[in-house]
């Protein structure tokens, strides 16, 4: 038996726009042993939707893995139990593709190191923010581009964490179908000046550097905002209870919160006073 887990993740944060992503501690568990076909087993109920054979996406990325180093995947039994909501922003697809590297490269011996993984899960989500904190946990920068990787990670201590999970999906494509296809030119210059301030507070800490930059999203925020009706009222209500800033986790619905640690309850209260939502304070995980 081959048992694993694998963390949720929460992408963009804000001006890190396919690039930046953090691990939480949520996470699908895999249970695995060879069988005479493929199956997946579900023990969590929000996961019965999904399919039970090889389309399941964790397996079919573990047979397209297999047979991207000329091997063949072995038949096997899969069995998950997830705690990361499905189609909320917090990485369940991620989640899945990583799941299914790392059963091929178990099942194969394909010796895979963890450059070689985001880069495999990059090549197939596009882009290395929700995959790349998949693999190595804590806090993710990175870029993917025609098959060329580069990244930086780094065990993340700072702040505490709220996610507020509305009770709809909303889909990667819808969510993308929203943005612009260019974007101005004074757009783009305060986005790309305020994200390289940004990540220096994120790296240092910096609660005043990234209150200040947080707010300056050009990319993609002020575009989906419309498909979170609560969004806008969550920023407001955490900014008044003392929180260092609010961004959409991925494409959404999910909002997540960033805090300093003695304030967490006063704002995690104000939500759940205020927002109908599930509000729970979450952890960064660290590998």
């Amino acid at each position: 038996m081959f048992e694993f887990k694998v963390p949720a993740t929460s992408a963009n944060l804000g001006l890190g726009f396919d690039s930046i992503g953090m691990a939480f501690s949520k996470f699908l568990y895999i249970k695995s042993v060879e069988s005479e076909s493929f199956k997946v087993i579900h023990e969590s109920k929000e996961n019965f939707i999904l399919p039970m054979d090889e389309s399941n996406l964790i397996i079919k990325t573990a047979i397209d893995v297999a047979k991207k180093f000329n091997k063949v995947m072995p038949k096997i039994q899969v069995t998950t139990i997830n705690e990361i909501p499905l189609s909320r922003g917090l990485g369940s697809s991620s989640s899945a593709i990583i799941a299914g590297i790392e059963l091929a490269n178990f099942y194969c011996d394909l010796k895979l190191k963890d450059y070689d993984k985001i880069l495999i899960g990059s090549e197939i989500e596009g882009h290395p923010d929700n995959i790349g904190p998949c693999v190595t946990g804590g806090l993710f920068i990175g870029s993917y581009e025609d098959g060329v990787l580069t990244y930086y990670h780094s065990p993340y201590p700072h702040f505490s964490y709220i996610v507020s999970i509305p009770n709809y999906k909303i889909q990667t494509v819808e969510a993308r179908s929203v943005l612009p296809d260019s974007y101005k030119k004074q757009d783009a210059v305060l986005h790309n000046a305020s994200a390289n301030v940004f990540v220096a507070g994120l790296l240092n800490g910096d609660q005043n550097i990234i209150r200040k930059t947080i707010i300056n999203d050009r990319f993609h925020e002020s575009y989906r905002s419309d498909l979170i009706k609560e969004f806008k009222e969550i920023k407001e209500i955490a900014k008044k209870s003392g929180a260092i800033g609010t961004v959409m986790s991925g494409a959404g619905p999910t909002v997540l919160t960033i805090t300093e640690n003695g304030h967490v309850s006063a704002v995690l209260n104000a939500l759940k006073n205020n927002i109908e939502c599930d509000h729970e304070e979450i952890f960064v995980y660290n590998k």
